[in-house]
């Protein structure tokens, strides 16, 4: 058999080492794991090296502030500027001015491009097919028929995203809570699109247990106002470094997510899964595909109809599948994938 090409892969990601969300996680996971395959990784970010980070970084640091859009616009300048001439495919994860800077640098330089659909169906991913890359990245099938409508001409692959299923794991000693049992847990940005009011409502109504919500973002007031008012005493808001999630998960009975029915994936739903815990999660075609028979889909707007699924989901014994449904997202299995991708493109 033919030794495998190395490749040069540069991927994007201002956010990396700011924040940690789902397309920070993805980001560091999938150039941990192409790393491992043998190929020369490089990340270009807005903050420092994250912890077990094995690929290559360069930190860009932009100063002023001039709003979101030029932040993101800067940024790809300037990583641009220091990017090797001989890499072979960029990705953008930024979307809007980064994914077009990115597609006229490698339209000039002959290299390809790939972007991913991590921003939903919506307006970014719709700008990001219309830059023409060598390949969209959807993370469901569902995605891709949606893509396909808005850009027919474009190469189109199914890969999901993934989760490190050795990092995950229900053995996994987990972290002193202090809240009633059962816990239902969300692990989320605290922004309104992620409806985590509604869960508290749910799990307020359900009249046992507690609620912990992990994340920070512009809602988390509003949240704390509201689980104080329901709830109190059966709750707790609070934020945990990504390298300490992986007790956090085993520490809860019962993961839930209802974010709107747009939202492109839901990471967070693997690595409670590999933990071994069942879903109840909002009832849409994405995240059906995602969790199969390891949870339960509801409409989290009808509080009665959400509080009688998260009593269902506590109820039954899950056994492994969670855990199973998980495996089929490893990370080595997406890299493997994303190397076969990148291999075809290349010719």
């Amino acid at each position: 058999m033919a030794e495998k090409r190395k490749l040069k892969l540069a991927f994007l990601s201002y956010y990396s080492g700011l924040v940690n969300r789902g397309v920070e996680t993805f980001v560091h996971e999938l150039a941990n794991a192409l790393n491992r395959l043998g190929h020369d990784v490089i990340v270009f970010q807005g903050g420092g090296k994250l912890k077990r980070c094995k690929y290559k970084t360069k930190t860009i640091k932009i100063k002023g502030d001039r709003g979101l859009k030029s932040t993101i616009r800067r940024f790809t300048l300037y990583s641009l500027k220091d990017m090797d001439r001989d890499v072979d495919i960029i990705y953008p994860t930024n979307g809007g001015w980064q994914s077009v800077l990115c597609r006229l640098w490698t339209w000039k330089n002959g290299k390809k491009l790939v972007i991913s659909g991590q921003s939903g169906l919506g307006r970014d991913d719709k700008i990001n097919l219309l830059t023409f890359p060598d390949c969209f990245v959807a993370l469901t099938k569902n995605q891709k028929k949606w893509a396909k409508k808005q850009n027919r001409f474009v190469r189109i692959k199914v890969i999901p995203n993934g989760v490190d299923l050795r990092k995950f794991d229900k053995s996994i000693k987990p972290i002193d809570l202090n809240l009633p049992r059962p816990v239902v847990l969300n692990v989320s940005a605290f922004v309104d699109w992620k409806r985590q009011e509604l869960l508290v409502r749910a799990v307020a109504k359900l009249g046992v247990g507690s609620l912990l919500l992990v994340g920070s973002g512009p809602e988390k007031e509003k949240l704390n106002m509201l689980c104080e008012k329901l709830m109190p005493n059966r709750y707790k808001i609070t934020s945990y470094p990504y390298h300490k999630m992986p007790a956090v998960y085993p520490a809860a009975d019962v993961f839930s997510f209802p974010t709107v029915s747009w939202e492109s994936f839901g990471i967070v739903m693997l690595e409670a899964m590999a933990s071994g815990l069942p879903i109840v999660a909002t009832n849409d075609p994405i995240r059906a595909e995602i969790i199969g028979r390891a949870g339960i889909l509801v409409d989290p707007t009808n509080t009665d109809a959400y509080v009688q699924a998260l009593r269902t989901a506590l109820d039954k014994n899950w056994g492994d599948l969670p855990r199973k449904q998980a495996e089929k997202y490893s990370w080595e299995k997406i890299a493997l994938k994303y190397e076969d991708l990148f291999y075809l493109i290349k010719k």
